[in-house]
């Protein structure tokens, strides 16, 4: 047996039956709980007095520093953070203060990930607590600005799926579009991590651009999984060809599977379900040595790295969101065992020497393995998380606090402190920690005892399931309820639609043939994650479409399209025979897009993209009608 498989056995038993000594009572969470809003204020103060409205905190040297956009990016990420805690007063401050001083019509170059998940999930979660009554957070005189300047930055960042693969360049000019000498290669999670702040904001806007092209650039990168269901860590956009084989559910890949099954149940859009059910088959299959997670070949499956790194961390949580409790458990206590060993996790701990990986050494404040603690605690109630959660904040407190905020550990080994505060400590590393504490005192708080059910991005945004972004295609089969104007629902699986009639004369919706096939699926509908839902809809009747294999050339599609009512009925029943035969003739569960007709896929999408740009900015200013040119 291999040195470090038998370290996974020892750690599997040893924290499998080792219970923490001293439990947290009530009394004592509450006071975890409220040294952890110190904590937050303590950064956010520091933040705002020597840094705003610079991006970032120099904690050590109590300076500033525009590490993104420079459009006071600690800020609008720890917007949603303090309508969390109930500070009405400096939420509303600090909406009034982004609604009237940014603007993103820059010449800056910003990655097209960090931006989405910071700035445009921070932009829409803020503006969807201060526009609405409900979240007690109503902001007076606030008229959708924040929704306003997230359309703005998200046209800005759309020449980027100028791609052959609809895989998005990784950055993007705000005014320029994307220079011709800008990298190829992006990262899957860097592809694969836009479809909830997109989606979100197409559902609020009526323009679903945003939901189509982010869902485009998941199904490129799906499209070109390996044949055992394993994506890569790097891909050439243009050339869909994979730059890094490595497999893994860390560095580079870990939030494309995360927002599979979050786009899911947010959305309720089943293909983002089938997508993760096979996502996840595999990588527990070839990834999982139990309790730990290795990086394969995606090919062949063979190990490339006994590592775990720190953005692994995330994954107890994920599985919990499944369903998968047990493995989750015995994950979260292994990966916990890195942190009680260096009071901290590094970058990288190799499992083969049992030691730090060089060049791996640091803690960033990361909040991956607070937030499983916190799901695991929310799933289980079990209070030894609660002592976890005290151990994290403790090592925080001691080794991490600094004049002006919290600074990175440069050396989890030394505990040497490095001068820079990330914004997501604000954004989730604290929002996880209070919310765990929270939920063991009374969670009177926005998102345990709030009027929706809310989905976590994965910069902590939490995005509420309302009926206009949650249940999108119900009510407009319906009633046309969130339609706005067109008589025409946008929403569902499919990018077309077309108005039909059923055989009882009833005006519905119909979706056309898919543009990535999948496997017939008989699924339990999503509906039941959402507060006051519309039941009794069936998969057919919520998307007017079944999963099937599609494999055919232009003239078999032109001979098969209905032409009449007759002919549509007829097509029907002959539908349900070929996908039998289809589903049956399939050797993987799924048959691949040709190269010829993503590409057509893409050039057509990329021509609505140009006219919705066109369109929505025909009075725009002319250095905004600059970049939509380009664009």
């Amino acid at each position: 047996m291999r040195p470090w498989l038998l370290y996974f056995v020892f750690v599997a038993v040893y924290t499998g039956t080792t219970t923490l000594a001293d439990g947290v009572s009530p009394q004592e969470a509450k006071q975890l709980r409220d040294e952890v809003r110190d904590m937050f204020y303590h950064a956010f103060n520091g933040y705002m007095k020597h840094a705003f409205p610079l991006d970032e905190l120099r904690p050590l040297s109590c300076k500033g520093e525009d590490s993104l956009g420079g459009y006071a990016l600690t800020l609008i990420d720890s917007l949603d953070t303090l309508a969390l805690l109930g500070d009405r007063e400096r939420f509303s401050s600090a909406v009034e203060w982004v609604s009237r001083n940014v603007q993103f019509n820059i010449d800056k170059t910003v990655s097209v990930f960090e931006t989405t998940i910071r700035i445009l999930g921070g932009l829409l979660s803020a503006h969807l607590i201060a526009s609405d009554y409900a979240t007690g957070m109503k902001v007076q005189n606030y008229n959708n600005e924040l929704l306003h300047l997230a359309e703005d930055l998200a046209l800005r960042m759309l020449p980027a799926f100028d791609t052959p693969t609809g895989i998005p360049f990784g950055s993007v000019n705000l005014r320029h579009g994307v220079d011709e000498n800008e990298s190829k290669i992006t990262s899957t999670a860097g592809g694969g991590t836009l479809t909830l702040e997109f989606g979100v904001l197409s559902r609020l806007t009526n323009n679903t651009i945003f939901e189509r092209v982010s869902k485009n650039a998941v199904r490129g990168i799906w499209a070109r999984r390996s044949q055992i269901d394993l994506v890569g860590a790097h891909i050439n956009v243009f050339s869909g060809e994979w730059t890094q084989k490595d497999a893994g559910i860390g560095t580079s890949i870990d939030s494309f599977y995360e927002y599979l099954l979050k786009a899911y149940l947010l959305f309720g859009d089943e293909e983002y379900l089938f997508m993760f059910q096979e996502a996840y088959k595999a990588a527990m299959r070839y990834l999982h040595h139990d309790p730990w997670y290795v990086e394969v070949n995606m090919n062949s499956a063979a190990t490339v790295w006994p590592l775990f790194n720190s953005l692994q961390a995330f994954w107890p949580g994920l599985q919990v969101l499944a369903g998968d409790i047990d493995p989750a458990i015995r994950t979260h206590a292994a990966f916990f065992s890195v942190w009680k060993k260096y009071g901290y996790t590094p970058e990288g701990f190799n499992l083969a020497t049992l030691s730090v990986q060089n060049g791996q050494r640091s803690y960033p404040l990361r909040p991956e393995l607070i937030e499983s603690t916190y799901w695991l605690y929310k799933a289980t109630r079990d209070r030894r998380y609660l002592e976890v959660g005290r151990d994290m904040l403790t090592s925080l407190q001691y080794g991490a606090k600094c004049p002006c905020g919290y600074c990175h550990i440069s050396d989890v080994e030394s505990h040497k402190q490095d001068d820079h505060m990330e914004s997501f400590f604000l954004a989730e590393t604290v929002k996880y920690l209070w919310l765990l504490f929270d939920l063991a005192v009374d969670s009177d708080n926005i998102v345990e005892s709030g009027p929706y059910k809310y989905i976590f991005s994965t910069e902590g945004h939490f995005l509420p399931a309302t009926p206009e972004i949650a249940l999108a295609s119900e009510h407009c089969s319906y009633f046309g309820s969130f339609c706005k104007g067109d008589d025409r629902c946008s929403y569902g699986i499919l990018s077309n639609t077309r108005d039909s009639k059923d055989r009882n004369g009833t005006q519905k919706v119909v979706l056309d043939a898919p543009t990535t096939t999948t496997k017939s699926l008989d699924l339990v509908g999503a509906r039941g994650f959402v507060k006051g839902d519309c039941a009794g809809l069936t998969h057919a009747q919520k998307f007017g479409i079944s999963y099937f294999e599609e494999k055919e050339d232009e003239s078999t599609v032109a001979r098969k399209e209905p032409r009449t009512e007759v002919e549509k009925s007829e097509m029907e029943d002959d539908n349900k025979v070929e996908n039998e035969d289809l589903e049956t003739s399939s050797t993987n569960g799924e048959t691949k897009k040709t190269q010829e007709e993503e590409e057509k896929e893409n050039r057509d999408l990329l021509k609505v993209s140009k006219f919705v740009i066109e369109e929505d900015n025909k009075n725009a200013n002319q250095e905004a009608q600059t970049i939509h040119d380009v664009s």
